[in-house]
């Protein structure tokens, strides 16, 4: 299908616009909010909100009756934070880690939930089907209304954490600091805890309990590898987010019955992958790079100082001397005829027959200065 084909459908066609409209929603939420729990070290704490939902869900419809998508939403969110602050309390108050306490609970809730789920499908009317959609996601059944949930209540979280940003910002840095001044730093982070269930929650129905913790941590991920800034790491990470949501509902736009929450965690995936590969300072193709071209400029270096140190012997600078004598110097130098052509290439070597090399006048200067700053840092 064509590009343009693929933006006329993003435009108009009913199914395709709301899942993608969603999908970005949930992409610029998760993405913006998870930058605090990967700063935090709480990269789990998505993960654990995630399945203490599901028995949210499940008791929001027995205690209702009701599939409506608010009020799942307002069980799932109940659920998730009252399983969060259960894990800041065992933190507090136990000698068990962060992550034994979000293992704990994430796990008990999750089990209790499977269980009400059973139970649930067991009931003998139909109005209990589609629930357990809940647990891989369902993007396509996405509907306006749906969109529109997630629009106020991600909007509704974007506007605490623009109004927050100075208290979150020093909670997830310096949190010692923050006490000291006098931060009520316990309900800054049940503040935070609470903006990140409803990251959570607004994206179950997308991306299911199972998969919801990527749309958390990948996106804020990728984004660490290209900035330092917290800002720039924030829109960024709803970038990443927003792309990941938006080519996940195209790409499973495009083939018969491939899911499209599974996509959409696929693609920030990718993203991720090449986030940690190709990003300027942190990736590891890049860093790969600049460490060979380190170790080539050392043995360049190194050899410009040994044709030095061997024309000073001589009482000449510019005096030749056979690759084999830099060999000899040079042992675990690599390829060192391949190194002197490519300080010919710079005109800081020339070659005078009979494979004898010698400093030109370039290189002469350049040696004197590298001799020169070795002496000053012994």
């Amino acid at each position: 299908m064509e590009i343009t084909q693929i933006l006329h459908n993003l435009v108009f066609d009913y199914t395709l616009r709301t899942v993608a409209l969603g999908s970005a929603i949930l992409g610029i939420v998760s993405g913006s909010l998870g930058v605090f729990a990967v700063l935090r070290r709480q990269s789990l704490l998505g993960d654990s909100v995630s399945h203490t939902a599901l028995p949210g869900i499940a008791l929001a419809f027995l205690l209702t009756g009701s599939k409506a998508p608010l009020m799942l939403i307002i069980g799932a969110a109940v659920a998730g934070w009252v399983g969060t602050l259960f894990v800041l309390h065992i933190i507090s108050n136990t000698p068990i880690k962060a992550d034994g306490a979000l293992g704990m609970i994430l796990s008990v809730f999750f089990g209790f939930g499977l269980v009400l789920l059973t139970l649930i499908q067991k009931m003998p009317n139909s109005r209990q089907a589609g629930l357990e959609k809940f647990l891989f996601g369902q993007a396509s059944a996405l509907m306006v209304q749906d969109v529109v949930i997630m629009a106020i209540l991600g909007g509704l979280s974007l506007v605490l954490l623009a109004v927050l940003w100075k208290e979150f910002k020093l909670l997830s840095f310096d949190p010692e600091y923050a006490v000291s001044l006098g931060f009520p730093t316990r309900t800054i982070t049940i503040i935070l805890t609470t903006i990140l269930v409803i990251a959570v929650v607004i994206g179950l129905q997308t991306v299911g309990v199972v998969l919801m913790s990527a749309m958390i941590v990948a996106p804020a991920s990728a984004a660490r590898q290209w900035t330092d800034r917290l800002g720039g790491m924030v829109l960024l990470s709803g970038l990443f987010g927003v792309m990941a949501g938006v080519s996940g509902a195209v790409i499973s736009s495009l083939t018969a019955k491939l899911p499209t929450g599974p996509t959409i965690v696929l693609c920030i995936s990718v993203i991720v992958i090449v986030s940690i590969l190709f990003a300027p300072n942190r990736g590891l193709v890049m860093r790969a790079g600049r460490n060979y071209r380190n170790r080539q400029r050392l043995i360049t270096d190194a050899i410009l100082l040994d044709l030095y140190e061997l024309g000073v012997q001589h009482h000449d600078p510019y005096h030749a001397h056979p690759s084999s004598t830099l060999k000899v110097m040079s042992v675990k130098r690599g390829n060192i005829l391949q190194t002197l052509r490519h300080l010919r290439e710079q005109q800081l070597v020339a070659e005078s027959g009979d494979d004898n090399w010698s400093l030109t006048v370039s290189g002469v200067e350049k040696a004197r200065a590298l001799a020169d700053r070795a002496e000053e840092k012994a």
